[in-house]
């Protein structure tokens, strides 16, 4: 049986970026969340009413300080959420124009269809069926372009370890880049609800030596050039 090996910092050359993004946010959230709640118990507990007191405390109105505070903090927040996103994003979508490698992922339901582009075409196109997922082959330390197309709806091609999803959408084209940086087998799904048999769209992705994808790429094309002659 195949060992499947879990999210990564080094998985692939996006992870270390996508997990400090992701973990930066946590901490920024917890930072907000800390000050709200000693903001909410802090008067609660220092402007209790005290016992035999029947009077209302004095009331404070327009308190020009506080109303900048409250309006001015968020607005600073959302600024530097957004910057570091569209950075990062930024980053991890660029695409080069002479990649090692291009993959195109065909979703439909309720499979994946996986086609080497560069090293073969259509004569090295590999589908699954539901219940017997098919395996994409990717080489270490070597980039690779993928081209994401559906044939039916909406699906979302999403491997956990690399900790990176994207859309597979109708009509429409979608790339993304990765280079793989470590060793074995991984667990792939689709993440976007497409139908009755959803869950069952699975697929695994297997990182090997640039010489094992060379020679799986090239024993595929043979096996598929001799199914198509009989």
């Amino acid at each position: 049986m195949p060992t499947f090996a879990m999210p990564v910092r080094d998985a692939t050359n996006q992870s270390e970026r996508i997990l400090s993004l992701w973990q930066g946010s946590w901490i920024a959230a917890l930072a907000v969340g800390a000050v709200t709640w000693g903001l909410i118990l802090w008067p609660a507990i220092a402007f209790r009413r005290k016992r035999g007191e029947t009077g209302l405390p004095p009331q404070t109105r327009y308190n020009l300080p506080i109303e900048v505070f409250y309006t001015a903090v968020p607005v600073i927040m959302i600024a530097v959420f957004f910057y570091f996103t569209a950075r990062d994003e930024d980053r991890i979508m660029r695409v080069s124009a002479h990649p090692d490698h291009e993959i195109t992922v065909t979703g439909q339901q309720w499979s994946w269809q996986f086609t080497y582009t560069s090293d073969g075409g259509r004569l090295t196109t590999v589908t699954g069926t539901p219940g017997q997922p098919p395996t994409l082959y990717l080489p270490q330390g070597e980039s690779v372009k993928f081209t994401l197309h559906s044939n039916d709806v909406i699906h979302s091609f999403w491997v956990p370890a690399f900790l990176f999803k994207m859309d597979v959408i109708p009509g429409r084209t979608n790339h993304f880049q990765i280079t793989p940086k470590q060793l074995g087998t991984f667990k792939g799904k689709c993440a976007e609800l497409c139908g009755q048999d959803h869950a069952r769209m699975l697929f695994n992705v297997k990182v090997v030596s640039p010489t094992e994808y060379d020679q799986y790429v090239s024993d595929l094309k043979i096996r598929l050039l001799q199914g198509s002659a009989q």
